[in-house]
């Protein structure tokens, strides 16, 4: 690795971690990055999901004043999704990726569109205020967490789309669920990748702590956001990443 590679790393793996943070979708940043230097498809795939774990680990750690008086409800959720990212990351391992990569760029500009009418979808499928673990959650998460775990690029629209249907809340505490959600779902798929997958260990070595401190940053400008605005970030930010995927 040259000392280009070596910074063209850091850099993707920053950003990476900021965009995770602020809404999921860091894999298409670091993704193509190792690509580009060379890496085949499916080692670059599970070298960018254990070299972005730190990133989501730092945004969890930044929510965490978001996250408090919500244990049970992230507790409840996060075993849903490890239940998806087993099944999500046996089917990577296990089967070709054609298919199910025509159809995520079809995955992630549903989930951007579905955001965008968070709202009315709330107000029709929601139920009560505070039952937020009815089974079309339990089966979003689930979905969420396949989908994550095959290939996270939009997980987290994915996930914060699902969520705000059902977590009548503030959005900046559910985008801290999601954090949560993702970092559980990326460490069921490092965990598989690692025994099993073919890791290259020296791009992990550069990619992780840049995304950690990417993760802290994003949550940082995330704050700053009013849930009008990091609504309309995410779903603008969604459909980009739809449409890279289309192209690519």
């Amino acid at each position: 690795m040259t000392l280009a590679d070596l910074f063209f790393l850091v850099g993707a793996g920053l950003l990476a971690g900021v965009v995770n943070a602020l809404a999921g979708g860091g894999t298409l940043i670091s993704f193509p990055a190792l690509v580009a230097l060379g890496y085949p498809s499916l080692t670059a795939s599970v070298t960018n999901a254990v070299a972005l774990w730190p990133g989501y680990l730092g945004g969890v750690l930044g929510y965490r004043a978001e996250l408090r008086g919500q244990r049970r409800r992230a507790t409840v959720l996060s075993l849903t999704a490890v239940l998806g990212a087993a099944v999500g990351s046996a089917v990577l391992l296990v089967t070709p990726s054609r298919l199910f990569e025509s159809l995520v760029p079809w995955l992630v500009a549903f989930a951007s569109l579905a955001l965008l009418a968070q709202p009315w979808l709330r107000r029709r499928f929601g139920g009560e205020a505070d039952k937020p673990t009815s089974k079309l959650v339990y089966a979003g998460v689930f979905l969420g967490g396949c989908y994550g775990a095959y290939f996270n690029g939009g997980m987290g629209v994915l996930l914060l789309t699902v969520l705000g249907m059902f977590l009548h809340d503030n959005l900046h505490r559910v985008n801290a669920v999601r954090a949560m959600l993702s970092l559980v779902i990326s460490s069921v798929s490092v965990v598989a990748f690692s025994l099993f997958g073919p890791v290259q260990w020296q791009a992990v070595a550069v990619v992780a702590p840049a995304s950690l401190a990417g993760g802290f940053l994003g949550t940082r400008l995330a704050r700053l956001m009013p849930p009008a605005v990091l609504r309309g970030v995410v779903v603008t930010f969604g459909l980009g990443v739809a449409a890279a995927l289309a192209l690519h």
